[in-house]
């Protein structure tokens, strides 16, 4: 059997909820699903996550949702869906006053559409029944600062000193990561110390606290996110692969916490690109050193109990900007080479011009999964001329337990982006 007999008989389909009843089965009581998404700026790929996740927190109990996202932003959202007092009704509200670039990652009307319905789930539900929504990743290194200040000042005056101190290092830099990337080129341990000690002290001053477990969630967690954030800006002189894994690795530790906080029996979805959720040592970022989310959770909580979800596409729209820091733009993503994973997916011989679902446990040698092929992964910069470097080497068997594709994608549906020009697209999949 060729590689493109093995595609056509492997392919699922996928038009409705009811068609990942087979990616449910794989997943089973899987502690940790991680989901993924080929671009930062498609609607398929948004949609159809929200779907699965849907039926996994209604049929298989998952206890939150944790994403490649800003932990004070999100926690704000979270708020909202798990109706904590003074929070705002509408989670839209909050995802609009995204400022962060790039806004359209989160502040769209996917996410807004999927944390209404957890809203809607969770009134419901008794307080310990619900499920949250939080942000994993380390760039809010301010916001974290500021949230830390404000509790400090509000909860123990006594303890703001070495919140202080840090903010206080910081301020030079007004908030520019690039500025203190620069800066500790002169003084090359910047803030750390400050930023340690700061977490010692929030640490003690938390496990001593007798206010709410989820405000002491909140607070542990800014900590965390200052010290990691630092140390993040701090590798970003040196590039390569260690600020990458200073990134990965936070986000592996947050979801630890996040398990451990909703206590035993605490299952995990989580949200990234492509990139982050799939294993890293099935591409070439292994040879570069890098790790990512996906290989730690394989490795933390066992192949058992995590399952790994990537998605492809041929062609169609994303949303992205040209440049870091730039304006969001509607760009055409080109159909790719003929000799990549997409190429073969979307091949005449194939004939998958549709969606399809591919479960690796059902034929896990199949010669298309076990051959290293380039597989394309959209940042949020993003230039379709030259978008063969977009394409990671990757043995897509290993990479994944389950690959969704979507032949013709379209653009997301961002907050802040005019819409004079785009009718409002259905929310996939039908019935959802």
């Amino acid at each position: 059997m060729n590689g493109t007999d093995e595609v056509r008989g492997m392919a699922l389909p996928l038009e409705e909820a009811a068609d990942l009843d087979p990616l449910t089965d794989r997943i089973g009581e899987a502690r940790c699903v991680l989901i993924g998404e080929a671009s930062h700026g498609t609607h398929e790929f948004y949609a159809w996550r929200a779907a699965l996740t849907r039926r996994l927190v209604e049929e298989r109990g998952f206890s939150f949702v944790a994403v490649e996202g800003d932990w004070p932003d999100c926690w704000e959202v979270n708020r909202s869906v798990m109706l904590a007092d003074g929070a705002p009704e509408d989670p839209q509200e909050v995802l609009d006053a995204y400022r962060r670039w790039p806004t359209w990652m989160w502040a769209n009307l996917e996410t807004a559409h999927f944390c209404r319905w957890l809203r809607d789930r969770n009134a419901g539900l008794p307080p310990g029944e619900r499920a949250g929504f939080y942000g994993l990743d380390v760039y809010s290194l301010w916001e974290s600062l500021r949230a830390i200040v404000l509790y400090l000042h509000e909860y123990h005056p006594d303890y703001l000193g070495n919140a202080l101190e840090a903010y206080r290092c910081f301020e030079p830099y007004t908030e520019d990561p690039q500025a203190y990337a620069r800066g500790t080129r002169l003084v090359p341990a910047g803030c750390q110390q400050e930023v340690v000690e700061l977490l010692s002290r929030v640490r003690k001053t938390v496990s001593a606290d007798s206010a709410d477990p989820a405000e002491r969630l909140n607070i542990w967690q800014n900590a965390e996110v200052s010290m990691a954030a630092e140390r993040y800006y701090r590798a970003m002189v040196g590039g390569g692969a260690e600020s990458w894994n200073v990134r990965d690795i936070h986000m592996a530790d947050t979801l630890d916490r996040l398990l451990h906080f909703h206590g035993e029996g605490a299952k995990a979805v989580v949200w990234a690109h492509n990139t982050h959720i799939g294993d890293a040592r099935a591409t070439d970022m292994a040879r570069d050193g890098i790790v990512n989310l996906g290989q730690l959770a394989r490795e933390r909580y066992g192949l058992d109990d995590v399952v790994l979800v990537g998605f492809a596409t041929a062609y169609g729209e994303v949303v992205a900007a040209p440049r870091w820091g730039a304006s969001m733009e509607v760009m055409s993503v080109p159909p790719p080479p003929a000799d990549t994973l997409e190429g073969l997916l979307c091949s005449p011989e194939t004939d998958l011009d549709h969606r399809a679902l591919f479960v690796f446990a059902d034929q896990p040698d199949a010669r298309w999964l076990t051959t290293r092929l380039g597989h394309r992964a959209i940042g949020v910069v993003y230039d379709p001329i030259r978008e063969r470097r977009n394409y990671r080497p990757s043995t897509v068997g290993d990479r994944y337990d389950a690959l969704c594709w979507i032949a013709r994608t379209s653009a997301l549906q961002p907050l802040h982006m005019e819409r004079e020009s785009r009718g409002e697209l259905e929310t996939l999949p039908t019935g959802v």
